[in-house]
């Protein structure tokens, strides 16, 4: 495979794999920051509500910007056109034959 093959399947995997959990984590953070997630537990026959504290709502956000950014680096570090190495060696003379000195 080429380069621009691999760069197109890592890109895919990071956004499967990276980019839709922070999408939804994304939503459910900002859902959490309001203070209107609710809770219940049940524990024994004992049941407890609540709601999500707005703290762990931020944390989620944060969070899920970063898992947001990953495929955006990695689509822009693998399919980037990458400008040609230049050479550490001199130039090769032409195969001419030179003039005779005067």
């Amino acid at each position: 495979m080429d380069k621009k093959t691999t760069g197109i399947i890592a890109t895919i995997a990071s956004v499967v794999l990276c980019g839709c959990p922070g999408i939804f984590l994304c939503i459910f953070g900002a859902i959490s920051a309001t203070g209107s997630m609710p809770y219940s537990t049940t524990l024994n026959d004992v049941t407890s509500t609540g709601t999500v504290p707005a703290s762990y709502g931020f944390a989620m956000l944060c969070l899920s910007l970063i898992f947001i950014a990953i495929p955006i680096v990695v689509g822009f570090l693998m399919l980037r056109n990458k400008p040609a190495a230049a050479s550490t060696t001199p130039p090769m003379p032409p195969n001419e034959p030179l003039p005779p000195a005067s």
